[in-house]
């Protein structure tokens, strides 16, 4: 046969076989079956669990079961054996089996000799032919030619143009604009996440000029708040956390730089391209400062187990998948993940294929960098002093100079030998578990040790002395009380702040296809690579995770532009292009407008990845401006609105209520960046959460934006759970919208709306003294951008006149109908 394809998992064995040695045309005879047996791995050699048949050499050195063929003996041949059905497993396990006819087939090809194509061949054993599909997201970006306006006026931007083609197809008619004070208010939301103020929202009503929608909507890109908005949607991406997650959920203390650094990535436009070759890969570009290293925390988002006994290199494997799946995810709009234990099942992605990729991060290790932050080394180096004299004296009383050398040897010995010493064995685990790279630290000779690395052995040698506290030289040392002070320490003066980034192996690390995706069973050998279904690296680049990082922004790459704009198009409009935006793979939704997606992708990049230019172009469109009111028909032509035949009414993201609350109220903190905040948080939820020190932020901090709420994994902000924030556990590329009773119960009993409508009573009667009729139009412009009508200022100033009666002051009065204000549908929604 020219070739006969075998993969050998230990759960799933596919059989792709090819044309015997007469000829046979491949395209009608031997393709059609491959598909028809193996819909997963038909095309080219795949491995598994280092048995390939595509080759002689491979095949007669055999996989983890020995040889499936004997040249010149079908009888005694696997190979045979399975697909004929005779033994404990059949090929392939599911769908229609090979007929008489095409086992006997494999029999002629093995009894003469089962010669190969390839003999002689010297090629890698794992570098193969690349991958086709048909699927329109592996196909390249080509702009489209821009549809005819047809005499039509409603166009104004070639977007306007693809809707209106796209519309006419059905016989539909767009919607009208929205009213100004609706457009401006959708406006501020969309690009701030800020309702717009009073006196923004006059400034707009009261310019006539053409451009005047225009000039808002730079004055908004221009905003630092802008970064704040965008920011929130890429670190869901990077599934952004406070803490470690697991059992012990430790609070990352520097976590908050990479936020930093999305922020303000986003305020100073930098090009996509850009943006992501510093995440994926900052630290090996030439000459990588601060900046870049912090853009690497993207990698450093996954959890961390510090629980004692838990398996370090199984826990590595986890975190080196969870960014494989994650950057495939992101950028490549792929379920990647779903080939980590086998052939993906629908999309042209082998398990090879994904430890290849897997291969990228397989080379990296986690580092803090000391990176101190402006202000913070003269307040350092003047507590210096008291702190080492502080540390000296816990040093004296546990004699660690005498005791920690001797501890320090036997983790080092129970690290080479793990079953010597079980006793040590545990303290070396504790080393391992509570110290980022423990073992390898511990290994370093002293004078080599940072002083941070100094610190953290010192802080596991005084909690877990291990055998050392009973033995005669460690009898009677107060362990536990060096440890309580050396921690009250450590509070009083905490350390210089840390950049958490990553960095690439000191020596190459090897990876190997795990079978069945169990990282203790390795199969083959893989070199680092891309999907055979997309284009490959350039030849000759050292395959890195830098060359990974370029390649995912060259112009041969047909999915992130796509993935990206589409992604964008979802924040405005409620829905992707292609709605299923986690997923661009033959499971994944069919883009509603194929041609303004390619149109969008190739203006981006043809842009220089330009993101600011992008949302301009949306944002001013004459789609994007339409109303958002319902039309009855529109009911069974487009009941999703996937057309756009109007905009689509959206309920605001969890942190924008939050946001909308405070800035209408006038709490509202806008400081731009710095370290995560406590706002107060339901005594009810601290009562049940494990482990979890949640103390208030005090002052204007408890006001920050929401976006600045610490994420502590193990206890999700209560607010922003109800309102279907991400988990952080894994990637999240589009938020659900649920209506629940808790969100009501939310918005009028928690604390921080009920400090709000406090607040917003007060501004109403201290900035407005008019009648209780000029005050509530001022209160309803002030929530919700827009004047009273009629009915709704009667109805809403009989209640603050009921309340008055019924409270018997005036604040009181104020304060419920402030309440009903921030809790009405219209306020906690886009329009």
């Amino acid at each position: 046969m020219r070739r006969i394809l075998i993969i050998f998992g230990a759960a799933l064995i596919c059989f792709c076989a090819r044309a015997p040695a007469r000829e046979i045309d491949y395209k009608s005879g031997i393709e059609p079956l491959f598909k028809k047996r193996c819909y997963a791995c038909h095309g080219p050699a795949q491995q598994l669990s280092g048995l390939r048949l595509d080759r002689r050499d491979a095949a007669l050195k055999g996989g983890y079961s020995g040889p499936a063929i004997v040249p010149g003996d079908a009888q005694n041949s696997r190979l045979v054996e399975l697909i004929a059905g005779t033994g404990a497993l059949v090929m392939p396990p599911a769908g229609p089996r090979l007929t008489a006819g095409e086992i006997e087939l494999v029999r002629s090809w093995i009894n003469q000799g089962a010669r190969w194509s390839d003999e002689g061949s010297t090629a890698k054993p794992d570098i193969v032919s690349r991958r086709s599909s048909s699927h329109w997201s592996f196909q390249p970006v080509r702009k489209p030619v821009l549809p005819a306006a047809g005499g039509s006026k409603w166009p104004k931007t070639p977007i306007d143009r693809f809707i209106l083609a796209r519309l006419a197809q059905l016989g539909v008619e767009p919607s009208p604009p929205a009213d100004r004070r609706t457009l401006l208010r959708r406006l501020h939301l969309d690009l701030t996440g800020l309702p717009p103020s009073f006196s923004a929202m006059n400034e707009f009503l009261g310019d006539s000029s053409p451009d005047a929608v225009a000039r808002a909507v730079d004055q908004l890109l221009a905003s630092p708040h802008f970064g704040e908005k965008w920011a929130r949607h890429w670190l869901d991406l990077a599934r952004y956390a406070d803490s470690d997650g697991y059992e012990q959920d430790q609070v990352r203390r520097d976590a908050w730089r990479y936020r930093e650094w999305v922020i303000q990535a986003f305020n100073s436009n930098m090009p996509f391209d850009r943006f992501t070759v510093e995440q994926v890969a900052g630290d090996l570009l030439p000459g990588a400062g601060v900046e870049q290293l912090i853009a690497t925390g993207f990698h450093r988002n996954t959890l961390t187990s510090r629980e004692g006994g838990v398996d370090v290199d199984q826990l590595r494997a986890e975190q080196v998948a969870d960014r494989t799946s994650t950057t495939a995810s992101v950028w490549l709009g792929l379920t990647m993940d779903c080939a980590r234990c086998h052939d993906h099942k629908y999309d042209p992605i082998s398990q090879k294929d994904y430890y290849r990729f897997y291969a990228f991060f397989n080379n990296a290790v986690e580092v803090n960098h000391p990176a101190p932050l402006a202000g913070e080394m003269g307040s350092y180096l003047r507590s210096r002093p008291e702190f080492d004299k502080r540390l000296a004296a816990i040093r004296e009383k546990c004699n660690v100079e005498k005791l920690m050398p001797g501890w320090e040897s036997e983790v080092r010995a129970a690290i080479q030998d793990p079953e010597a010493k079980l006793e040590w064995t545990q303290v070396a685990d504790y080393v391992r578990v509570y110290v980022d790279h423990g073992h390898e630290i511990v290994q370093k000779p002293p004078p080599q040790r940072t002083y941070g690395e100094h610190l953290a052995l010192l802080r596991v040698f005084l909690k877990y002395p291990g055998p050392l506290a009973s033995e005669p030289e460690g009898k009677g040392t107060e362990f536990s009380k060096g440890f309580n002070e050396f921690e009250k320490l450590m509070l009083e003066f905490p350390p210089l702040s840390e950049v958490p980034a990553m960095a690439r192996s000191a020596a190459p690390v090897k990876t190997h296809i795990h079978l069945r995706g169990d990282f203790r069973s390795p199969g083959i050998e893989v070199e680092a690579g891309t999907p055979e279904v997309l284009p490959d690296l350039p030849e000759g680049v050292e395959r890195d995770r830098l060359a990974l990082a370029r390649w995912l922004v060259s112009g041969d790459n047909p999915l992130t532009a796509r993935v990206f704009v589409n992604r964008v198009w979802q924040e405005l409009f409620g829905a992707g292009i292609v709605e299923s935006s986690d997923d661009f793979g033959t499971r994944g939704d069919a883009p509603s407008n194929p041609e303004l997606l390619d149109w969008l992708a190739a203006e981006f990049m043809d842009s220089g990845w330009n993101v600011k230019q992008l949302i301009r172009s949306i944002v001013l469109s004459t789609t994007y401006g339409q109303s958002s009111h319902a039309r009855a028909d529109l009911k069974e032509r487009d009941p999703s609105n996937r057309l756009l035949a109007r905009q689509s009414r959206l309920r605001l993201p969890a942190e924008l209520i939050r946001d909308s609350a405070l800035s209408v109220s006038g709490l509202l903190n806008p400081a731009i960046g710095g370290r995560s905040v406590r706002p107060p948080m339901p005594a009810s939820v601290l009562e049940v959460a494990y482990r979890a020190k949640w103390e208030e932020s005090q002052g204007p901090e408890r006001y920050r934006r929401g976006l600045y709420t610490l994420l502590q994994r193990s206890v999700p902000y209560p607010q922003l759970l109800n309102f279907d924030a991400p988990s952080s556990l894994v990637t999240c590329s589009r938020r659900m919208r649920s209506i629940t009773p808790l969100q009501s119960l939310n918005l009028l009993n928690d604390p921080v709306f009920v400090e709000a409508s406090q607040a917003f009573a007060a501004r109403i009667l201290r900035e407005q003294n008019g009648t209780d009729e000029e005050r509530m139009k001022y209160a309803f412009e002030l929530a919700l951008g827009r004047r009273p009508s009629t009915d709704e200022l009667s109805s809403l100033v009989a209640y603050v006149r009921q309340k008055q009666l019924s409270l018997t002051e005036q604040a009181a009065a104020w304060f419920a109908t402030a309440s009903v204000l921030l809790n009405l549908d219209e306020f906690i929604t886009r329009e």
